[in-house]
C-alpha cells in the first residue's frame, strides 16, 4: 500500500466517522451498557472485571470496554470517547480492507471493496455507533482471511504455514475477549463448511490446526483464566450459560422469524448488497488465489447467516459479520463490470437496484414526512407508552427532507451513468461516495429527531436531576442503563448497591426517583403507594418517594 493511498484512506475514514459522535445521546440498551461498564472500571479502578451498577456483569468480555475506558480515559466520560473506539475501528477496517484487496486482486478492486463498505447503510451506521460488533466483526474476518491464506499456500517454506496458523489463532482469541466464543464457533463452522466442499479430503495438516487452538486458548485466557482463579468458576459459568440462553431462546422480546437477518442485509446494504448475486458464478478466468478467497468468504457468509438465523435471539447486529463478505463479493461483481467488458443491464442489476432504491427512498423521505404529520401513525399503535411518546413536540423542518432527496438524486444519476459504458466507472464512484454522503447527512439530522420520541425525556431528567443534587435515580417496569451512566453514579462505599425495591422500602437520607413508563404507572403506585408523581414526557412517569416522618 502507497503512502498516498493510505492518508486518502485515513482522512476518508476520519471525516466520516469522527464527526458528530456526541450528537446524540448514547442508546440503550447496548451503547449505554458498554459505557456504563467502561466508566465504572474508572471509577472503581478494577479493569478485570466488567460490572454494571457495580456488580458483576458476565454478558460480555472486556476487550471492547478497556478501549472505552482507555478513550474515556483521555476524552472523559461522554458519549464522544464511547464512540470513538469504534470509529477508529472503521478507518482500521478501511486500511485492512484496502491493503487485503491490493494484495490478493488489484489496486481498482482494493478500492471498489472500500467504496463498497463506507457507502452501505448499516456498515456506515455501525462505525459512529458505541457497541460491540464492529470490533469483534474485524477480529473474526480476519481469522478467516488467515485460513483462506493457508489454503492458498503451495510449496512454501514450513514456518510460514505455522505463522499463519498462529495469526488465525490470535485474531480469533481477540474475537472471543471482545464477545465470547461464538467467534469460535464462527471459525469452527467455516473450517468443517470448507472441508465438506473440498469432498471431505484433508486441507490443513494436524500441526497448523492444533496451532490455531493453542494460539486462540492463551490468547482468551488472558483474562477467562485470572477471572477463574480470582474468583471462582462461578462466573465464568453463568457466562457460558448465558450464551447458550441467548442461543436457544429468544432473548428480551427478540425472537424473529428465521428469514429476519436475510431481510436486515438485503435492506441494510444498499447498495453492496444488490450485487452480490453475479458473484457466485464461478469464473475460471479467476487466478486460483481469488477464487479460494471468494469461496471462503462465501462459507462465512453463508454460515454466519445461516447459524443466527437459527439462533432464536435475533437482533439486528447480530449478523452484522456479514458485511465483510457482502461487500467483497459486490466489489468483485462491480470489478467485473469495470474491468471485464459485463454491462450493467446484462447482470441483471437494474431491475433490483431501482426497485429496493426506491423503497429507501420512501422510507428516508418517509421519516421527516411522517414526523410533521405524526397522527398518521396513532391507528397503527396500540399500547399507552407509544401513543405517548408521539404526543411529544418534535419539529421537523424542510433541511430534514435533504437524506432522501440526496438518496433519490444518488440513484437517479449513477443509474443512468452506469447504462453507458463510457461512464459506468463515474457511475460506480456517484453511487457509492454519494450514497456514504447520504449516510453521513442521515446520521446528521434523523438520530437526534427519533430520539426525542424515545429516551431523550427520560435522560434528560436524569441528567438534570443529578446534577442539581445529590440523589438515587431508578427506573420500574422497564430496562435501563441510562440511571447509572448519565447520573455519573459511583460506588457505594461498602460495595453493596441496594437495588430500586431495597431503597423503596428503607428510610433514605437522600431523595430517590423513580422513572417508569406510562404503561407501568398503575402497577407502580398500587405497590408503591409512598411515590408521588412529579410529572410526565414521551410515555415516561417520573415519580419521587415520599418519606414518612
Amino acid at each position: 500500500m502507497s503512502l498516498r493511498s493510505f492518508l486518502i484512506i485515513v482522512i476518508l475514514g476520519s471525516l466520516l466517522f469522527i464527526p458528530f459522535l456526541d450528537w446524540v445521546h448514547l442508546f440503550d440498551w447496548d451503547e449505554i451498557n458498554f459505557a456504563e461498564s467502561a466508566r465504572e472500571m474508572l471509577v472503581t479502578g478494577n479493569y478485570s472485571r466488567v460490572q454494571i451498577n457495580f456488580q458483576p456483569f458476565w454478558e460480555k468480555p472486556p476487550l471492547f470496554i478497556w478501549l472505552q475506558a482507555g478513550s474515556m480515559w483521555i476524552f472523559g466520560v461522554n458519549e464522544f470517547a464511547a464512540r470513538l473506539p469504534n470509529a477508529l475501528a472503521g478507518i482500521l477496517t478501511l486500511l485492512i480492507l484496502y491493503y487485503i484487496g491490493f494484495r490478493q486482486i488489484d489496486r481498482p478492486f482494493a478500492r471498489l471493496w472500500v467504496l463498497c463498505y463506507i457507502g452501505s447503510l448499516l456498515p456506515f451506521f455501525y462505525f459512529k455507533s458505541g457497541i460491540i460488533d464492529p470490533l469483534f466483526n474485524l477480529f473474526i474476518f480476519l481469522g478467516i482471511f488467515q485460513f483462506s491464506r493457508l489454503t492458498n499456500l503451495k510449496n512454501t517454506l514450513e514456518s510460514r504455514r505455522l505463522g499463519i496458523s498462529a495469526l488465525a489463532g490470535l485474531f480469533i482469541g481477540l474475537a472471543i475477549l471482545t464477545k465470547g466464543p461464538v467467534a469460535m464457533l464462527d471459525a469452527i463452522l467455516c473450517l468443517l463448511m470448507f472441508w465438506i466442499i473440498n469432498r471431505f479430503r484433508p486441507f490443513l495438516r494436524f500441526q497448523y490446526l492444533f496451532l490455531f487452538f493453542l494460539v486462540s486458548g492463551l490468547v482468551s485466557c488472558i483474562w477467562f483464566l485470572p477471572e477463574t482463579i480470582a474468583n471462582g468458576p462461578w462466573f465464568i459459568q453463568t457466562f457460558i450459560e448465558y450464551q447458550i440462553r441467548l442461543f436457544t431462546t429468544g432473548d428480551a422480546g427478540h425472537g424473529q422469524p428465521f428469514w429476519y437477518h436475510w431481510v436486515v442485509l438485503l435492506i441494510g446494504v444498499f447498495p453492496a448488497s444488490i450485487f452480490i448475486f453475479p458473484a457466485f458464478k464461478n469464473e475460471l478466468s479467476d487466478k486460483y488465489e481469488a477464487r479460494n478467497m471468494r469461496l471462503w468468504f462465501t462459507i462465512l457468509l453463508l454460515v454466519h447467516l445461516i447459524l443466527f438465523s437459527i439462533v432464536k435471539t435475533k437482533i439486528v447486529h447480530y449478523s452484522s459479520l456479514c458485511y465483510f463478505p457482502i461487500t467483497y463479493l459486490a466489489a468483485y461483481t462491480l470489478h467485473k463490470i469495470l474491468n471485464r467488458g459485463v454491462k450493467f443491464n446484462q447482470a441483471g442489476l437494474w431491475i433490483p437496484m431501482l426497485f429496493l432504491g426506491f423503497i429507501l427512498t420512501l422510507a428516508f423521505t418517509a421519516i421527516p414526512l411522517v414526523g410533521m404529520n405524526i397522527n398518521w401513525i396513532k391507528p397503527l399503535l396500540h399500547d399507552e407508552y407509544s401513543l405517548a411518546a408521539i404526543q411529544v413536540s418534535v419539529p421537523f423542518y424542510w433541511y430534514h427532507f435533504i437524506p432522501g432527496c440526496l438518496f433519490f438524486l444518488v440513484l437517479l444519476v449513477s443509474s443512468v451513468l452506469l447504462f453507458q459504458s463510457r461512464t459506468r466507472y463515474v457511475g460506480v464512484h456517484v453511487l457509492l461516495l454519494g450514497m456514504a454522503g447520504v449516510y453521513f447527512t442521515t446520521m446528521l439530522l434523523i438520530p437526534e429527531r427519533i430520539e426525542k420520541f424515545s429516551q431523550a425525556a427520560a435522560v434528560n431528567f436524569i441528567e438534570i436531576q443529578s446534577k442539581k443534587e445529590d440523589c438515587y435515580i431508578e427506573v420500574i417496569g422497564y430496562k435501563s442503563y441510562a440511571q447509572y451512566f448519565y447520573s455519573n453514579k459511583q460506588a457505594s462505599a461498602d460495595s453493596i448497591q441496594p437495588d430500586v425495591y431495597t431503597l423503596l422500602s428503607k428510610p433514605l437520607s437522600k431523595p430517590l426517583y423513580v422513572i417508569t413508563k406510562v404503561n407501568r404507572l398503575e402497577d407502580v403506585k398500587k405497590n408503591h403507594p409512598n411515590l408521588k408523581v412529579l410529572g410526565s414526557k414521551a410515555g415516561f412517569v417520573f415519580l419521587q418517594k415520599v418519606e414518612k416522618n
